[in-house]
């Protein structure tokens, strides 16, 4: 590991979970062309033909931190899509000809197929070519590297991809039994993946979405896309509970959200923990995030783009804590000097913690 590195690992510990180090800032790097449609978890190529995918990846995002100096902690990323999860449950799965990644389909449409399905094992073969395939990377790569994750999906969220979505919204009410037992079907699966993916692989970065890292002791990653079309009572009783849970069993909670959800940020507060926050937002932008979860959470903004940071700098509270994912320019010396103005205009703005 070089020094430039481990600076890296404890900035974002600390900008996580310790005393304030500065705004951290990450770029994305372009990523090596899939050899196939389908992700490798559901993808029928042996997983050797997926390794050279994995380690240009890593090495893309190694060179390109290097040559930046940026914040990024380089992994060697998975990058599946959402139907992981469903697909473990035995959902089938849709392969777009002219997008990635491939998408499940629904499998039940009842309460009673719902309470009929059986609960997977880490041994199904989506979960368990993601164990392989990590395994490969690190066997080449070397232990030190850290290990990627798939796309992590909230208990409810695979609950909706399992569950015809026009039917569950109506189980919700009619049959949230039913809605609760399959929910905790999908909230023990993730439990075990992350304990047996945390112990396989102890330098796992379990972010999965944007470019961030932390140390798995400080919690898991998850998305929770679902919670725009819910209501707050809905959401504190079908999906909060999952939440707080993990956020109790693994030390904190990471959690993406590109959902219209600004009206769940009262309940997001509720979980212990949550270290970090990604939104996608809709009207009326970033401003009540930063007020809702300043001093709170750290607002991980990505994909916004130069004058939006400069925007969400001068709304910050004295304890906002921001860490920066922005769009990079074409070109590696455009890239070099957006980070430059980036890192003054973080100097010049808000500084304490």
């Amino acid at each position: 590991m070089t020094a430039d590195i481990a600076r890296n690992r404890q900035k974002l510990t600390d900008l996580f979970a310790g005393p304030f180090p500065g705004h951290a800032i990450t770029f994305g790097y372009p990523m090596a062309t899939r050899p196939d449609v389908a992700d490798l978890a559901v993808s029928d190529l042996p997983l050797r033909d997926w390794l050279p995918w994995g380690e240009e990846n890593f090495a893309r995002m190694s060179a390109q931190q290097a040559a930046l100096g940026d914040d990024t902690v380089p992994t060697a990323s998975l990058w599946t899509g959402t139907e992981l999860f469903a697909a473990a449950f035995g959902c089938p799965v849709h392969l777009y000809d002219d997008a990635m990644p491939p998408a499940a389909q629904p499998l039940v449409r009842t309460a009673a197929e719902a309470d009929a399905l059986p609960e997977p094992t880490l041994d199904v073969r989506p979960l368990a070519r993601v164990f392989e395939f990590a395994t490969l990377l690190r066997e080449r790569l070397g232990p030190d590297v850290p290990i990627g994750v798939p796309d992590f999906q909230s208990p409810f969220d695979i609950a909706a991809l399992i569950w015809r979505k026009e039917d569950l919204f109506v189980a919700l009410l009619e049959e949230p039994d039913a809605v609760r037992r399959l929910v905790d079907k999908c909230h023990r699966l993730l439990k075990s993946f992350y304990t047996a993916y945390i112990g396989a692989f102890p330098t796992v970065n379990l972010c999965h979405c944007p470019t961030a890292w932390a140390p798995p002791e400080l919690g898991v990653w998850l998305s929770e896309d679902e919670a725009g079309s819910l209501s707050t009572p809905i959401f504190e009783e079908f999906c909060l509970p999952s939440l707080v849970d993990l956020s109790d069993t693994f030390g904190g909670l990471f959690m993406h959200c590109c959902a219209t959800a600004d009206h769940q940020y009262a309940s997001f507060r509720r979980i212990p923990r949550l270290r970090g926050l990604n939104r996608v937002f809709q009207t009326p932008g970033p401003r009540p995030a930063i007020d809702t979860f300043s001093g709170h959470s750290v607002l991980i903004m990505a994909w916004h783009s130069e004058e939006e940071i400069y925007q969400m700098l001068r709304w910050a509270h004295p304890d906002t804590r921001f860490l920066f994912n922005p769009n990079a320019p074409a070109t590696l010396d455009e890239t070099k000097a957006l980070l430059d103005r980036l890192r003054a205009a973080c100097d010049a703005g808000v500084t304490t913690g």
